[in-house]
Parts: structure tokens; sequence; C-alpha cells
């Protein structure tokens, strides 16, 4: 589970979205006193936490963080030019930290870095019937068969893995797999459905068409 400390709520649920979508379990918060509740009833994998909140600041929760010697690893987002703020932040112990405002793929390739670097990424090899996607080598395979496919194929056949039962709307794919800012259309994820059940042959009919929304894969 990430935790994510952010006062701004468009921000929030569209790094919740972000970090969802990308197979993440992820929670959000608008304050210190809502975190700190949250902490206890979990302890989570990661916090993403933004220095500037509306009770307690960021800097004063990273040191009790410290101070209580929760190992969890801690991202930190800055206001561009606040140096100041990077610098005592990576002094407390905070693993990374985002400058404002950053695109969401550097928020999910920095969180899977310090994920990564904690040895708390998520599972190598992922698995649905015959189909096996080792995300170390980068491979997909049914059985001793490699399967080729293209990047955004593959991006694609990992976030439904990630999620088996979740529906994705068309919307929601093409932000995720093809970036927030592609300006592409909808019919674009159609075309890599349908190129990626052909080829997984028989097991690509776990690629499931959710009427009027979008697709999810059958475990």
């Amino acid at each position: 589970m990430i935790f994510c400390v952010e006062d701004d709520e468009s921000a929030r649920e569209l790094m919740l979205y972000t970090l969802n979508a990308a197979g993440f379990e992820a929670d959000g918060f608008a304050d210190a006193a809502s975190f700190w509740s949250a902490m206890k009833d979990s302890m989570p994998e990661l916090v993403i936490l933004d220095i500037m909140l509306p009770d307690e600041d960021g800097i004063s929760i990273l040191k009790k963080l410290r101070a209580m010697s929760f190992d969890i690893p801690v991202i930190m987002e800055t206001a561009k030019g606040t140096e100041y703020d990077k610098v005592i932040g990576l002094d407390l112990g905070a693993d990374d930290y985002l400058v404002k405002p950053f695109g969401m793929t550097e928020l999910v390739s920095r969180v899977r870095a310090v994920l990564r670097r904690a040895g708390k990424s998520r599972p190598d090899v992922l698995r649905a019937g015959r189909i096996v996607l080792d995300q170390s080598s980068h491979t997909v395979s049914l059985g001793d068969e490699q399967v080729e496919l293209t990047l955004k194929e593959y991006d694609l056949l990992r976030l439904l893995m990630s999620n088996p039962g979740k529906a994705f709307s068309r919307d929601m794919l093409l932000e995720a797999v093809w970036d927030t800012e592609y300006g592409g259309e909808t019919r674009t994820v159609d075309v890599h459905i349908g190129t990626l059940r052909t080829k997984l042959g028989s097991e690509g009919d776990r690629i499931k068409t959710v009427r009027g929304v979008g697709y999810r894969l059958e475990a």
C-alpha cells in the first residue's frame, strides 16, 4: 500500500488513479491528521509526502517517521525552486523527491525505483492461466513458447494482469499506457487489444470486453 499525503484534491486523485492503474494499491490523505490516523491501522510500503500541508508540514511528518524508526521509504513533493526543502528532506532521510509540477510517468518511475531499492518492488512474475509475464526479463510466454509483443502491447497486458478482474475504461487504459499527455483516440486501445488477443491465442479470451466500459482480464 502506498500513502499519498497531498492536500490538493485534484492532484491527489490523479496520483491515486495513476498508481492504481500501474498495479499499486494506494490511498490518499488531505492532511497530516488523517495520515497519522491511518498509520495506526496499517503500515504502508511507501509514503508520497507533500511538504506544504494545512496542519502539519511534510518536513515535520518526515522527522517524526524517522524518529520513530519507521523504515518506510518516503518520496517528498517539493515546489519548483525550493532547493532548501530538497536538501533538508534528503538530510532527514527522504529517499527521493518530486518537483512540482511533475508528470504521472515520472511519478510511477520514481515509485518503482524507490521500492526496488528498498527491496519492496512488485512481483517480477505475473501469471494468468498459461500466460506468464516476467517483468525482470520483459518477456511474455505461453508455456514454453515466447510471445513477441510490442512495447505498448506488453505495457497493456502488464496493466491488466496486475489488476485481475478490474474493469478499465478505454480512457483509463489510454492514459495509463500511452501517458496522460497522449492525444490519441480510444480506438488505439481497441486495435492493441485486438492484436494482443490474437498473439495470445486461446488465452486471449481472458481479456474480456466490458460492454459500455472497456476491458478487464480474467485471472
